[in-house]
């Protein structure tokens, strides 16, 4: 693969000021609305294509404001906590054309888009499941017992929902050898909530692992060097800043590399040779938040890079994938196991979700964990 320059950019996914921060910023002001201001927004939305036709147009409302109560409702069923004007506005802008279409098709229709918003904002986020995945190597000898690592990515924590109940049954089911998470403790409208640090800290202090569990931070908007110090301190989770931990295992050796994400491939790059300190005999994985670095970490003879950071897009569509990938690659790496060059390349679809107005929802794109084997 062709590694790509990027230093010419002013903007960075993950960071303040990209054009997902300034949608975000928009999203503050739509949920700013007053309510009866933001009811009369929606009518408005369903006069456009029922104009005239009062019966159709109190209709196509009636589903607006469903669905405005349909998100209004998660917050109380300890759901998700997100404002819920932004995405009914984008929902409503969805269901217009849907309402041009001939009667009977056009209930049909918006009746859908109703069952769509339910499973999408009520179940699918919630869905955690296991993905299983292997890695042979031929820097360990043949024979003996693979390492079983659990990986884990973009927690986003917001308060303790059934989804993390739910996440810490599934390792102590999986009983892994080691733990690693690829960053983004907190969720976006929460990093400064005491309720929320309490949260995530109870979550993160029932992770545990015989070889340990291992972090690195994630995007510097989300993981702030003023919160995360707090936020680890006195678990039992050790932080990797730009350093190796070898990790001895059935008589075999792994290195585990953890490198604090800029997402500035060409900052990153650098820290990386330091931290990988020349060649090494045994196999390498590295911690880092985004897959950007992945043509960089091949280079480097990096021999897995475990990642997260675009959640898989959290919407997709069969055939075409993430409708928006977070990455510098754009859709290059969404989500799932990539081969560059040498280096193998996970990127996991994480376990929560974005923040502020950012819709709390996933189509075709259930959380998870990941669940390696790493053998000879």
């Amino acid at each position: 693969m062709t590694k790509r320059d990027f230093s010419h950019l002013q903007h960075f996914p993950g960071t303040h000021g990209n054009q997902f921060d300034v949608i975000l910023r928009f999203m503050d002001q739509v949920e700013a609305l007053p309510g009866l201001v933001f009811a009369l927004i929606l009518f408005a939305l369903a006069l456009l294509p029922t104009f005239g036709q009062w019966p159709l147009s109190l209709g196509l409302w009636a589903f607006l404001l469903g669905d405005w109560a349909l998100l209004a409702g998660l917050p109380r069923a300890r759901k998700s906590f997100g404002p819920a004007k932004p995405p009914v506005l984008m929902l409503a802008v969805l269901r217009l054309p849907f309402a041009l279409l001939p009667w009977p098709w056009a209930l049909a229709a918006q009746a859908a888009g109703t069952l769509l918003v339910l499973y999408s904002f009520w179940v699918e986020p919630h869905r955690l499941t296991i993905t299983r995945q292997a890695l042979r190597s031929a820097k360990l000898a043949p024979g003996g017992t693979p390492l079983r690592l659990l990986h884990l990515g973009d927690l986003h924590i917001e308060r303790v929902t059934q989804r993390e109940r739910d996440l810490l049954e599934h390792v102590r089911a999986l009983a892994p050898d080691v733990i690693v998470f690829t960053g983004d403790f907190l969720n976006l409208s929460n990093i400064h909530d005491p309720a929320a640090w309490a949260d995530c800290r109870a979550v993160l202090r029932e992770l545990a692992a015989p070889l340990g569990v291992f972090a690195v931070t994630g995007s510097p908007a989300v993981d702030q060097d003023a919160v995360v110090p707090q936020l680890l301190e006195g678990l039992p989770i050790r932080w990797l800043r730009d350093e190796t931990v070898t990790l001895a295992h059935a008589g075999r050796h792994f290195d585990l590399v953890g490198l604090t994400c800029t997402h500035k491939p060409f900052v990153d790059r650098p820290r990386l040779d330091a931290a990988l300190n020349g060649a090494r005999a045994n196999p390498s994985i590295l911690l880092y938040h985004s897959p950007d670095l992945a043509p960089e970490a091949a280079e480097a003879g990096v021999d897995l890079q475990l990642s997260g950071h675009t959640h898989g897009g959290q919407v997709r569509l069969p055939g075409y994938g993430a409708l928006y990938a977070g990455s510098l690659y754009g859709k290059r790496f969404e989500c799932g196991r990539y081969a560059v060059d040498g280096l193998t390349l996970y990127v996991t679809r994480g376990i929560g979700m974005e923040g502020k107005g950012a819709p709390r929802v996933r189509f075709l794109c259930p959380p998870e964990i990941i669940l390696w084997e790493i053998g000879a």
